[in-house]
């Protein structure tokens, strides 16, 4: 049977593919604030805004591609049993090839119904734009298939159930600053090997492996560790 290798990523593993990230626009987001465009308040205030935005990330979705970190996790599962979950709203994982991927935030190209939030629907690329008078089929508004701030995180409970059943566990791209996903890593098992691939990695409880290396490299090192260890 294969070892389940849990793998939390974020911002950082999606950045080489040339997607921005929040800390690297010190509190903006393509020259907004934050809170503006990505909380429930900002879209309560001004959804067109919201939706106007979302229709640009999505746009900047397709423009890019899945790099070596995430095909080398892919690779991966020729030994392992993956299991990626992922901060990020983007669907690169997927589109590189992983198998299982739970995402923690929403998915950017999907919307849902605001009246009722089990009605998701997956965009396409050739309709990938959305507006306050966007309507699904039963006459339903929509919104971003996003967790925005200020609103729960319902993959949580699935992430930590993940994470308390893995052989190793592994962090990739994040500062540790976002909860409750910073909070996983205190649901593995005593003696569970972990691993932090970052290029400015936080600081992180001892027994952690710092791997302080870029994405792409720092997968690669960490193929290269776990291979040695079959």
């Amino acid at each position: 049977m294969k070892k389940k290798l849990v793998i939390s990523t974020g911002a950082g593993i999606s950045a080489e593919s040339g997607i921005s990230t929040f800390r690297d626009a010190d509190g903006l987001w393509e020259k907004y604030p934050v809170m503006e465009v990505a909380s429930a308040e900002g879209f309560a205030r001004n959804p067109a805004l919201i939706h106007e935005f979302y229709n640009a990330r999505r746009k900047q979705l397709l423009e890019v591609e899945p790099n070596d970190a995430h095909r080398t996790l892919v690779e991966l599962e020729q030994q392992f049993d993956v299991r990626v979950i992922t901060q990020n709203v983007d669907d690169l994982h997927e589109r590189a090839g992983s198998s299982h991927v739970l995402h923690l935030h929403g998915e950017l190209m999907k919307i849902r119904s605001m009246k009722v939030e089990s009605r998701v629907y997956e965009l396409t690329p050739d309709n990938i734009e959305t507006s306050v008078d966007t309507r699904d089929k039963y006459g339903d508004a929509v919104r971003p298939h996003i967790v925005f701030f200020q609103e729960a995180v319902p993959n949580i409970e699935p992430a930590i159930d993940l994470v308390q059943e893995a052989d190793i566990f592994v962090v990739i791209g994040t500062s540790l600053n976002v909860y409750p996903a910073a909070g996983l890593l205190r649901y593995v098992r005593p003696g569970v090997p972990v691993y932090y691939i970052d290029l400015k990695p936080a600081q992180v409880p001892p027994g952690v492996e710092v791997i302080a290396m870029p994405a792409t490299q720092g997968v690669r090192k960490l193929k290269e560790i776990l291979e040695a260890k079959c």
